[in-house]
């Protein structure tokens, strides 16, 4: 008989997403994010968005900023993300994910919650 596998430990983490036109622009969202440490870690990565704008369909090269932050940090970021944006409308989007416990404890551990958003 095959031995059971222990179950996979596993603890939350979120990801902030949002888009940018340029490399230029997501690195300086990116080091804006970092300095701040409201987020561990900032992917970035080359897409093709297509979607409807003002009434016309677009077609677009843009950068996806994908930062790994944790729930009480994520309003923070969200807020510094939509002040220091380009775009009009950013997408922000805000996901719940399951991490290893490693990965997620190192997480908690880079990312400083700002003191307006403890909650007592």
């Amino acid at each position: 008989m095959a031995p059971v596998a222990a179950p996979l430990a596993l603890l939350d983490v979120c990801m902030v997403t949002t888009t940018v036109a340029t490399e230029d622009e997501s690195r300086r969202l990116a080091q804006a994010v970092l300095h701040a440490r409201l987020a561990a870690c900032v992917q970035v990565e080359p897409i093709t968005s297509h979607f409807r704008w003002q009434g016309a369909l677009q077609e677009d090269r843009e950068m996806r900023l994908a930062c790994k932050t944790t729930g009480a940090a994520a309003p923070a970021l969200i807020g510094l993300l939509r002040a220091q944006h380009p775009y009009a409308l950013p997408q922000l989007v805000v996901q719940v994910l399951q991490a290893s416990v490693e990965y997620a404890q190192w997480v908690h551990c880079e990312v400083v919650v700002p003191a307006s958003e403890v909650q007592t």
